[in-house]
């Protein structure tokens, strides 16, 4: 970084002083103590850590403060430790002044919203709203045939204390127990808001299963409503008609087009559960161009019916490993997520069906060899490569019997019911 291209430096502070000089310091007001809430951590040795901005005041070591909480209750408390933050990590202080962001320990029982103030005479500051959960899960422990083989933490007591754990720092979540006790309803806002709980769980080791994304419907007012967002797509406008036609066939409504160069910036109103497997069918239309953010707006009154996944699943007939020369032979049927050479069990979706039902197919059979050799019996198999889904796409992708099943090393997808005779009797 430097003032003069000619003249580069092995710093980043010219970059730094010009940012201060377009945006000076915001000013610290006079007054007594007010600190607002506004994120939290959880350390198992001190419990829980308040985290924000010093709006004015002082804030020391050993204090005591007045938390002032959303509804209006005032509790005494005393100050623990006060950290600043340098780069990744917390430093203790003794004190810190107005204008600086810093976590606090020793509170207890506050929430993100809630007024750290003066002992003597509190002057809380605005609240500020937590985004209500928009979508639920179904968490449940692995029991599938390969459970146990990649993970540390398989048991149902190690997913009930790692999401308990997560409650004490994810605000915005929510965990129900179910009437089995290896099951649990997992609320959030959004499939990306569970999906980085559920990553961050399979790299700590853990193994789990979890199930369709579906919308939390409510009642207001007497009238069915569910939650609609805001949806932008920015894309090259020559597709941008492909992108319109997926948006309204999901019940969307389109607000505003706006040209920029040879991209078209377009605004939506769409229910979430249309937003489901959005992503991938507009990147794929638009061979990866499509730019797609969403935030939760509202809720309205319920759209109607949106159309599913058209395709059904190849669902594996046997447990063992892929075969080549069975992958070749059923190439004609659809896509397969599997290579060939990997362990796969029974009832384990292994491709996509190129029809609307679901097809149980045998990978594991190996050619029927004889002593007899006539020339080219043996020619060389050409395999497409199989379709990798990341777990967001996985998610998106499920249908409402199957699972994700999601270790630290594998992401695989299975019906609920592993054998097919039990799928056709709950058909029936």
């Amino acid at each position: 970084m430097s003032d003069n291209w000619q003249k580069p430096t092995q710093s980043i502070a010219p970059l730094l002083d010009k940012i201060l000089d377009y945006y000076p310091p915001a000013k610290i007001e006079a007054g007594n103590t007010q600190m607002l809430i506004t994120s939290l951590d959880y350390s198992s040795f001190v419990g829980r850590i308040a985290i924000g901005r010093l709006s004015r005041g002082e804030l020391r070591s050993g204090q005591q403060v007045i938390l002032a909480k959303r509804n209006g209750e005032k509790q005494k408390h005393r100050i623990k430790d006060v950290f600043v933050f340098e780069g990744l990590n917390r430093i203790k202080v003794d004190s810190i002044e107005g204008g600086d962001i810093c976590a606090i320990t020793g509170l207890e029982g506050f929430e993100i919203g809630d007024s750290i103030c003066d002992f003597e005479n509190p002057e809380p500051l605005k609240t500020i709203d937590i985004d209500e959960p928009t979508m639920s899960m179904m968490f449940s422990i692995n029991d599938s045939p390969f459970f146990g083989k990649e993970g540390k933490f398989v048991t149902s007591r190690h997913i009930s204390e790692r999401l308990d754990k997560e409650l004490e720092k994810n605000l915005a979540l929510r965990v129900q127990n179910t009437d089995k006790a290896d099951k649990w309803m997992v609320f959030g806002r959004g499939v990306m808001h569970l999906s980085v709980l559920i990553e961050t769980m399979r790299r700590e080791g853990y193994e789990l299963q979890v199930g369709q994304p579906q919308v939390i419907i409510k009642e207001i007012d007497g009238v069915k409503c569910e939650p609609v967002e805001e949806l932008t797509i920015d894309l090259p406008e020559s597709v941008s008609g492909t992108a319109v036609e997926a948006v309204s066939k999901r019940k969307g409504e389109m607000k505003n087009m706006v040209p920029k160069g040879d991209r078209m910036i377009i605004d939506f109103e769409i229910p979430s559960r249309g937003i489901i497997g959005l992503r991938n069918y507009l990147l794929t239309a638009t061979a990866g161009e499509a730019i797609m953010t969403h935030r939760f707006l509202e809720y309205q009154s319920h759209k109607g019916d949106i159309p599913g996944r058209l395709n059904g699943s190849l669902i594996s007939m046997e447990q063992g490993t892929s075969i080549p020369f069975s992958l070749n032979n059923l190439q004609e049927r659809g896509t397969f997520f599997i290579a060939p050479g990997e362990d796969i069990y029974e009832g384990q979706v292994i491709g996509e069906n190129s029809r609307a039902n679901d097809l149980v197919v045998n990978v594991t059979k190996t050619k029927k060899l004889t002593n007899m050799r006539s020339s080219g019996a043996d020619d060389k198999v050409k395999l497409a490569p199989p379709k990798e889904f990341t777990l967001e796409e996985c998610l998106e992708y499920i249908q409402a019997d199957e699972y994700v099943e999601v270790t630290p090393e594998s992401l695989r997808m299975r019906k609920i019911l592993l054998k097919e005779t039990d799928r056709k009797r709950a058909g029936k």
